[in-house]
C-alpha cells in the first residue's frame, strides 16, 4: 500500500513538474509584469523587467517605460518623441516589443528622418539622422496618471509629446494605487508557481479593481480629465516641446448603434477644449469609419488588432513629419 502511494505521488509530482515547466517556457506564466504603487501617478510598471507572455517580449526600462534603456536626453542629431498613454499605447501582454505602435513609429520616421529638421536652443539648424519613441504608458491609464508621469520625469529632451488616449480616458477616474497587489492585473511580486498565477488568474474569479479601491466621487469627472489634458499640454509648451493628442474610438462607436450620447457630449466638450487652446489633434474616428473593415482594426472593444496599429502609428508619424519637414 505504501508502495502505491509513493508512485501515486511521484507520478503526480512529476506531472506537477511537467505543467510547470510547460506553463514558463512555452506561456510564460510564472514571471508576470511587476507593478509599484506611487502615490501621484496610481501605480507604475516595476522599472527594469524583461518577460516573455505567450510568446511576446516585454520589455520595461528604468522609467517604467515600454522601451529599452535610454539617456536622459538624446543625442542632438535624434529626434525623440515622448509617447503618453493607456493599454492601447502599451501593448499589454497581447503584443511583442517589436509590434508595439512605438516600435512601428520608430520603423516609419526613420524612412524619412533625414529630410526632417527643427531649430535648436542656438537657433541653428538640426539635421537628424535617427529617431527614438519612448513609451511612457500603462494599463488603464488615464490623462490623471499621465500628467502625473510627466510631471515626474518630465519630456527627457524630446521635440515631440504624442498623448496617445481612447474615448474611455475622458471618463477616466483619478489615479489609485490600491489595486497594486489586490487586483490580479496588477501583482506587485512574483507567484509562487505558474501553475498558481494560470489558477488565480483564470480560474478563480476576483473582485473588479473599482470595487477593490472605489475613487471618491466626482461631480465632472470629464472636466477633471480635460483639464489634465491641458495641463500635459502646457507642459509641453514650456519645454518648447511640440504637442500632438490622438484618439482612439471604441468599438461599439462604429455601426447602426454609433457613440453613446456621453461619449458625444465628451468629445464635444474635446472638441471645444482643442479649439480652444489650439492643440494639434487626431481623432481617429472618422479615419477609421474609412477603413474597408473596421473588426480587422480591432482585438476586443477598445484594444487594437496589428493593422489598427498599423494605421495610428502611419497616422501620428505622417503628422510628426508635417511638423518638422523643412518649410519651402
Amino acid at each position: 500500500m505504501l508502495k502505491v502511494v509513493l508512485i501515486v505521488l511521484g507520478l503526480t509530482a512529476g506531472l506537477w513538474a511537467t505543467i510547470e515547466v510547460l506553463l514558463r517556457v512555452l506561456l510564460g506564466f510564472g514571471n508576470p509584469l511587476i507593478y509599484i504603487a506611487d502615490a501621484e501617478c496610481g501605480y507604475l510598471l516595476a522599472p527594469n523587467q524583461r518577460v516573455r507572455r505567450l510568446g511576446n517580449r516585454i520589455e520595461i526600462n528604468e522609467y517604467s517605460m515600454r522601451s529599452g534603456a535610454i539617456a536622459p536626453s538624446p543625442k542632438p542629431e535624434t529626434l525623440r518623441v515622448l509617447l503618453l498613454g493607456d493599454s492601447v499605447a502599451n501593448g499589454g501582454w497581447w503584443t511583442d516589443q517589436t509590434d508595439t505602435i512605438s516600435e512601428i513609429m520608430v520603423r516609419q520616421l526613420r524612412l524619412q528622418v533625414q529630410n526632417l529638421t527643427s531649430d535648436s536652443q542656438s537657433g541653428a539648424k538640426v539635421n537628424y539622422s535617427d529617431v527614438e519613441v519612448l513609451n511612457a504608458s500603462a494599463n488603464s491609464w488615464g490623462p490623471r496618471n499621465q500628467l502625473a508621469y510627466a510631471k515626474r520625469f518630465g519630456v527627457f529632451g524630446a521635440k515631440v509629446l504624442v498623448l496617445l488616449l481612447n474615448t474611455d480616458d475622458l471618463f477616466a477616474s483619478a489615479p489609485c494605487a490600491e489595486v497594486v497587489g489586490r487586483d490580479r492585473s496588477y501583482p506587485d511580486r512574483q507567484p509562487r508557481s505558474a501553475t498558481l498565477e494560470l489558477l488565480s488568474r483564470y480560474l478563480v474569479p476576483t473582485l473588479p479593481a473599482r470595487q477593490l479601491a472605489a475613487p471618491a466621487a466626482e461631480s465632472d469627472v470629464v472636466c477633471c480629465n480635460l483639464e489634465a489634458i491641458r495641463q500635459i499640454q502646457k507642459i509641453a509648451v514650456s519645454a518648447n516641446v511640440k504637442f500632438l493628442l490622438a484618439v482612439t474610438p471604441k468599438r461599439g462607436e462604429f455601426g447602426d448603434s454609433g457613440s453613446r450620447d456621453w461619449e458625444i457630449k465628451a468629445r464635444e466638450r474635446l472638441a471645444e477644449l482643442v479649439e480652444r487652446e489650439k492643440i494639434t489633434y487626431i481623432d481617429f474616428l472618422p479615419i477609421f469609419n474609412c477603413a474597408a473593415q473596421i473588426s480587422t482594426l480591432y482585438r476586443d472593444s477598445i484594444h487594437l488588432s496589428p493593422q489598427g496599429n498599423q494605421l495610428v502609428s502611419k497616422t501620428i508619424s505622417r503628422q510628426i513629419v508635417a511638423v518638422f519637414s523643412p518649410k519651402l
